[in-house]
């Protein structure tokens, strides 16, 4: 398995570097590095090279916060996965965050166990699914009101049997390696699929893949 390198965004210093004591004890970490906010992250990513795959993005700190790094970063580096590490009253910012296309969300409170399954899941799988996640998303499609039938039956109709098949293998976080076995098909062709699909359906991301499935009723 191929070695990952992490950088951790935050402000609280005490956290910051128990958090890199921490990811050095996992085993796919390589190189691990940190910023103090977001304006020292993109100054440490046009130095780094190579540059992190995954951020661990704290959302409240000063100079830059974390939600305009992210844009910054999904931006100009669109290849880096990005993990929000979030409090129980940030929840107002994932639905927008999601939009922007951040990878995962995790609460600060995290286990151990999680966290290292959140890293990989982002980097091998493009993002990591919990229950905060389908919490915010299933919150979010009830309060927007977009629990409507016939349009999503539309939508739905628009993908093939093999198409919808795809869908619901990628939102159950299965690698591309394991839905072209299942499917019988060679990786590109699966990342073929997953291309029509974004396009079919106007979706810029796998998290929102993720909420079409939902939306749809696809997956519970």
């Amino acid at each position: 398995m191929s070695k990952i390198d992490v950088c951790v965004i935050d402000d609280h210093q005490l956290f910051r570097k128990a958090m890199m004591r921490l990811l050095k004890t996992f085993k796919r970490i390589n190189e691990v590095t940190e910023a103090e906010n977001g304006q020292a992250c993109l100054q440490l990513l046009k130095q780094q090279e190579p540059k992190p795959q995954v951020l661990l993005l704290d959302l409240e700190m000063p100079v830059m916060n974390g939600v305009d790094c992210a844009e910054a970063v999904l931006k100009k580096y669109p290849d880096i996965k990005i993990i929000i590490l979030t409090m129980h009253d940030s929840e107002k910012y994932m639905l927008y965050l999601m939009e922007m296309g951040v990878h995962s969300f995790l609460l600060k409170n995290t286990g151990p166990e999680e966290l290292e399954l959140a890293i990989q899941h982002v980097v091998d799988n493009d993002f990591y699914h919990n229950e905060l996640l389908n919490t915010v998303l299933r919150k979010g499609i009830h309060q927007n009101g977009k629990k409507m039938e016939k349009p999503a039956f539309v939508k739905l109709a628009d993908l093939t049997d093999r198409e919808q098949e795809v869908l619901r293998m990628i939102c159950q976080e299965m690698s591309v390696k394991d839905m072209a076995l299942k499917l019988g098909v060679a990786p590109s062709s699966v990342q073929t699929y997953k291309t029509r699909i974004m396009a079919k359906l106007g979706i810029k991301n796998t998290i929102g893949l993720l909420r079409f499935a939902l939306e749809t009723g696809l997956i519970l």
